[in-house]
């Protein structure tokens, strides 16, 4: 061999290291999505003839562009792996022509389905030019001994091949006298039939939408089936109930009518019956009306968690206003904003609640307050109002933290709140004498539901004092002698209940279903929460308050057998979807975004058009119905519950507060003497809780402690990073 051809032979070889080092290291693995409810052991098959006329027209299409007709196939499995796992960059296995399968990284990007197929041409001509490197050695001397795809493309083999084990996927396209077929392999464990007949339905459909168009933008067609995307649409939604054709506080009205002396709410040593809270109600009702309080005129309500601050609830109900809850421990800066992007102009408010509000007051004009022990003893009649409410009127403003720096108003109408507590009253099987224990803060939407549910069914309220729920013995105590048939609380705080039960067993005879909510529920916590109380059943319950809280609920008497706990299915009249960047339903099991269709949308934020616009919009599946994207990831699972995925933006859950670092930021850099600042999550407690960690940048080091009193007048206590504030 001459010197030149030993160089270049040498040379060839060191490009290929370096192609093939550059693939490895790029990491990446496209995952198919596992979809059986009956896993055995064994392999499938499902195989599909490609009609006649479309192979005529991919054969020509690839004349036309000049690409191997294989690069067509190649680019439509491509797409299929890209909707399968919801990425834009894909890995498959490429199975060349005397090699085992090769590591193939492949890009989804550009707009068109030509863009796609010559991209996906060149990186299938750059890997086989280097097929014939032993691209093992590079794996054992990078140290790699993980599978690099769990997919492969076949053009070489038939499809004749033994199933590896670590392939979960196998397309081949094999040639019979009457044409080209599409054949899929896979485990039976991972994939049953109707999921392998759907995935080679993607493929054709890709096929097909490559040769009708290949100018056309290929992110805006969808891959599903008329049959599937029916069954996403409605198949997967909540069952349909009727609701009445009345509203929340005339339904607690009818109760009050035909059991006036029963129980309805309980704090402290103090209870008022069905009849006394309804009178009370209805007085306080007459005095908003009296002072000019019009339909959907919003109204503030300023009490510590109390039967003043439920009797003012309703009364708001009552009389058409909207009900707009603040917490009278907020900072004067958050108060004073949230009045003013309400437009509220009255507020509820009780003595010994209002050093802030008053502090708020004086940055506002034209904002009254009212003592509800005043207004109550204006006299007025106790009869019901009779005030017509309309189902789409708007019911109650919650706000919660905005990126901006702004809180968000999330506004939702009556008939999103009746459909939300009648799913609590069916799911938990809330009835006559039941109680359910209220323990959530007025902010927090979840709150609501704890109140008045109860009082629907004919069952009581036991607000619990905020010092008892800060102390898991008192609490426990409180729901045995209270008789509480029902609770919820924060996965957090769940921890410290199970945690007590585990070191002080204790039957708890009345309580029957516990929901946690508010952040995800770990499978970890529900194995210790069976551990504790196996007779007690557990309820993963999500939502957002934009959604008039609560969509799905599911509801466990065991360990789930999952990685993760399951959201659920949705609850009644509820319709959910997950969706990719076009609002088009995925492939059943792949990642995307949960959106929210129905009765359960709110209205959008108040005075806010622009954040309003980019959330809520018109749903492009169901004529006259509002969507709302709520920036979730998951997926739908193969018994028609929906996972929780993750977040797509900045927005945090702790201890169930929706949190947006974004605000914490913004006021992080407003401090004097702070120059940059950085908000990040962290689980380094011991407890693996999370809590929040602030990082700045200034002239000289801050006081740690100062610098969180100085938070704490613009941010709620939940909203200061409490775990350290690190100067760097």
């Amino acid at each position: 061999m001459s010197n030149i051809s030993q160089h270049d032979t040498v040379t060839t070889a060191e490009r290929s290291r370096e192609f093939w080092r550059g693939v490895l290291l790029a990491g990446g693995f496209t995952a198919v999505p596992r979809w059986t409810t009956n896993p055995v052991p064994g392999v499938g098959e499902h195989e599909v003839r490609i009609p006649d006329e479309l192979m005529a027209a991919l054969r020509r299409l690839a004349n036309d562009v000049t690409v191997p007709f294989r690069s067509v196939l190649l680019t439509a499995h491509a797409k299929v792996l890209g909707a399968l796992s919801g990425e834009r960059e894909v890995w498959t296995g490429y199975a060349a022509e005397g090699s085992p399968p090769l590591p193939c990284r492949l890009t989804i990007g550009g707009c068109t389905w030509r863009e796609v197929l010559l991209e996906t041409a060149r990186a299938e001509s750059e890997l086989l030019s280097h097929k014939d490197f032993p691209v093992d050695d590079i794996r054992r001397e990078l140290g790699f001994t993980e599978p690099l795809f769990e997919t492969v493309f076949d053009m070489a083999a038939g499809g004749d091949v033994e199933l590896a084990e670590s392939t979960v996927l196998r397309v081949a396209f094999v040639e019979h006298d009457d044409g080209l077929a599409l054949r899929l392999r896979y485990p039976t464990d991972v994939l049953d039939a109707d999921c392998a007949a759907r995935i080679a339905g993607y493929h054709l459909t890709a096929l097909a939408l490559i040769a009708a168009d290949p100018d056309a933008e290929h992110a805006r067609q969808s891959l599903l089936s008329a049959e599937e995307l029916r069954f996403q649409l409605h198949g997967l939604a909540g069952r349909s109930r009727d609701l009445p054709d009345r509203r929340a506080h005339e339904l607690f009205e009818e109760r009050a009518r035909t059991h006036p002396d029963a129980i309805a709410a309980v704090h402290g040593n103090r209870q008022l019956t069905y009849g006394e809270l309804n009178a009370r109600a209805n007085q306080l009702a007459r005095a908003l009306l009296a002072r000019g309080l019009s339909r959907e005129g919003v109204m503030g309500v300023v009490t510590e968690r109390n039967l003043d601050w439920m009797t003012a609830v309703l009364a708001i109900f009552k009389a058409g206003g909207a009900y707009l809850p603040i917490e009278p421990h907020f900072p004067a800066d958050r108060i004073a904003r949230t009045l003013s992007r309400a437009g509220c102009r009255l507020v509820l408010t009780e003595r010994g609640s209002t050093t802030t509000l008053d502090q708020a007051l004086e940055s506002l004009s034209g904002v009254e307050t009212l003592f509800i022990d005043a207004a109550s003893a204006e006299g007025h009649p106790d009869g019901d109002l009779g005030v017509d409410v309309a189902p789409d009127q708007l019911a109650y403003i919650y706000f919660t933290s905005g990126s901006t720096g702004e809180p968000k108003g999330a506004m939702c109408e009556h008939a999103g709140l009746l459909n939300h507590l009648f799913a609590k009253i069916d799911d938990l099987r809330i009835g006559e004498g039941d109680v359910v224990a209220q323990t959530a803060p007025q902010c927090f939407d979840i709150s609501l539901w704890q109140l008045v549910s109860a009082v629907l069914a004919g069952g009581r309220t036991l607000v619990v004092e905020q010092e008892t729920i800060l102390d898991a013995k008192r609490f426990i105590d409180k729901i045995v002698e209270g008789r509480v048939a029902v609770v919820q609380v924060v996965p957090s705080y769940l921890e410290v209940l199970v945690s007590y039960l585990a070191q002080h067993p204790r039957e708890l005879p009345d309580l029957r279903y516990v929901s946690a909510t508010g952040e995800a529920l770990k499978e970890e916590l529900v194995q210790r929460w069976f551990a504790v109380q196996p007779g007690i059943r557990l309820v993963n319950a999500y939502g957002l308050t934009e959604t008039s809280d609560d969509t799905n609920h599911e509801i466990m008497d065991s360990v789930p057998g999952r990685e993760r706990v399951p959201l659920g299915r949705p609850i009644n009249n509820v319709h959910v979807y997950v969706v990719d960047e076009h609002l088009s339903p995925v492939p059943l099991g792949a990642p995307g975004e949960i959106v929210f269709s129905g009765v359960c949308v709110g209205r959008g934020y108040i005075n806010d058009p622009e954040r309003t616009r980019r959330a809520f919009l018109a749903d492009p599946h169901r004529e006259g119905q509002r969507l709302y994207r709520s920036g979730d990831y998951g997926r739908w699972l193969p018994e028609g519950k929906l996972e929780f995925l993750g977040r797509r933006d900045s927005q945090v859950k702790i201890s169930g507060f929706r949190i947006e670092i974004g605000e914490i930021e913004n006021a992080l850099l407003r401090v004097p003497g702070v120059r940059e600042g950085a908000v990040v999550v962290t689980t380094e407690r011991a407890d693996r809780s999370k809590h929040l960690v602030a990082f700045y940048s200034g002239e000289r080091p801050l006081d740690a402690n100062a610098l969180r009193d100085q938070l704490r007048e613009s941010l709620p206590a939940y909203m200061v990073p409490s775990a350290r504030i690190v100067c760097r």
